[in-house]
């Protein structure tokens, strides 16, 4: 399968178990992998035949900088549905977010999640 890559796409969102998460907020990042058929697009050179990266990148956009949610599966979990929902040459997606500041001790680079969702058949 053909892929579409959208890497290290940066958000600030509310997202996180504390109330200070939810207060002061922080950065997000999301890498996508987008599986699509590209031959009709490679061929015809012709943004309808392809899916227009602008507008995953303002979907997942409106996803991260939203509503705040508790756990980060949650943010992947509802890219991957806007992205199914809303883009109809998108067979599946690959979601990964990262969060880089969590309120964990330790020293590491960041947590992150990874899923992958199929259009349902």
């Amino acid at each position: 399968m053909d892929k579409i890559y959208l890497n290290k796409m940066e958000f600030y969102g509310y997202h996180g178990l504390f109330p200070e998460e939810n207060k002061l907020g922080q950065r997000f990042y999301v890498d996508l992998a987008l599986e699509c058929d590209l031959s009709i697009a490679g061929k015809t050179d012709r943004m309808e035949d392809s899916i227009d990266y602008g507008m995953i990148y303002q979907k997942t956009k409106a996803v991260v900088e939203g509503t705040a949610l508790h756990l980060i599966e949650a943010v992947a979990e509802n890219i991957a549905n806007q992205l199914l929902g809303n883009f109809n040459k998108l067979y599946a997606c690959k979601v990964t977010v990262y969060k880089p500041d969590p309120p964990i001790p330790g020293h590491y680079q960041s947590v992150a999640v990874e899923i992958y969702r199929e259009r349902k058949k």
